[in-house]
């Protein structure tokens, strides 16, 4: 088990960490989301050892480890930008880790072979990194890391320079493939579809904070507060104040809708996500809403309608294709009996369905 207490990071004046305490499990997959700098990184490395916090401590298995070096630790870590032995083959570069272990060369080959397998490189085992590609290298160095069975694994945006099918593939082996050992492993992404389908635990981090942590599918369906919605929605999620009285919900004085039965009279942000807002009325109770088109991206089957709205940028995303031109005035069709209303200090006053 791994635990933080409390731990803070400052650069000179800068919080990088925030108070932060956190308890992660081993045989369940946990997964750091965030945008760009909201302290991924940074939390990985205290958690290694890479980097000590300015307070608080860092506890594995009941031991404190706050100040052990990240050589004395059993840890493996992934990084974005790959790392290989230059002069080293496929084979070697995957087997480093097991030599330094004193592991028998039998065994060596067994688990070098099978990690090879999964990362789809048993054919490259004979080659130098500089004759591979940039994919193929990073499926070598996650494959090192991978094959030591380090007590804790720490895998940051490791699937972000691999093509489309091999990500969709590795996204579902590598639950799987950790489920079946006793170490503890996080994983950090800035995609929320990424982090719905690793399942297990998801920490929401903006700002060097946490702002949510539980089962992933749980904090995707219900986020606990406003900063939570927003890392947990892409497209970004949409907002606006509101005002609740004698059963009705307005925005200003452009529209109107029935207020759930359980939100007490009171001025709140909705929150409603892109998929939920569409070109068509598809349901009587979806509300119409007055939209000024920015953009129009048809992708495939679908469309992303960036338009502007109660003066702020609002996105729908919709199945089928949705030709707007820019400038144009439309109606779009919001269902509210899926949005989020979060109080003034930002905490879930009453939740929709996902």
């Amino acid at each position: 088990m791994l635990e933080l207490k409390e731990v803070t990071k400052r650069v000179g004046a800068d919080i990088h960490i925030h108070p932060t305490s956190l308890v992660f499990e081993p045989g369940c997959f946990n997964t750091l989301l965030g945008t760009t700098l909201a302290g991924k990184t940074t939390l990985m490395q205290l958690m290694a050892g890479l980097e000590r916090p300015t307070s608080g401590s860092v506890h594995f298995n009941g031991q404190d480890v706050t100040g052990m070096p990240v050589q004395k630790r059993n840890v493996s870590m992934v990084y974005q930008q790959f790392i290989n032995y230059p002069n080293m083959s496929v084979f070697d570069n995957i087997a480093s880790p097991l030599r330094v272990s004193g592991i028998a060369r039998q065994e060596i080959v067994r688990r070098v072979e099978e990690m090879a397998e999964l990362m789809k490189i048993s054919a490259m085992l004979g080659r130098r990194p500089s004759e591979l590609s940039g994919g193929q290298q990073q499926r070598t160095a996650m494959a090192r890391a991978l094959v030591k069975d380090s007590d804790l694994v720490l895998l940051d945006e490791p699937l972000a320079n691999l093509d489309f099918k091999l990500r969709e593939e590795l996204r579902d082996e590598l639950p799987k493939l950790f489920a079946e050992r006793n170490c503890v492993v996080v994983y950090a992404t800035t995609e929320p579809v990424e982090a719905l389908l690793l399942g297990g635990k998801t920490v929401a981090l903006s700002e060097g904070r946490v702002a949510d942590f539980g089962e992933t599918a749980a904090i995707y369906r219900r986020p606990g507060n406003l900063t939570s919605a927003k890392v947990f929605s892409e497209p970004p999620i949409n907002t606006v104040s509101v005002s609740k009285k004698s059963g009705k919900v307005a925005i200003n004085d452009a529209i109107s809708w029935p207020a759930p039965r359980a939100l007490e009279d009171g001025e709140y942000t909705v929150a409603i996500r892109a998929h939920h807002i569409r070109p068509e009325r598809l349901q009587k109770r979806a509300v119409e809403i007055p939209a000024s088109v920015k953009v129009a991206e048809i992708s495939g089957s679908e469309t992303m309608i960036h338009f502007d709205a109660f003066g702020d940028d609002w996105v729908s995303l919709s199945h089928g294709v949705h030709p707007f031109d820019a400038g144009a005035q439309a109606k779009l069709y919001a269902d509210f009996s899926r949005a989020y209303y979060f109080s003034r200090d930002g905490q879930l006053a009453y939740g929709g369905e996902a």
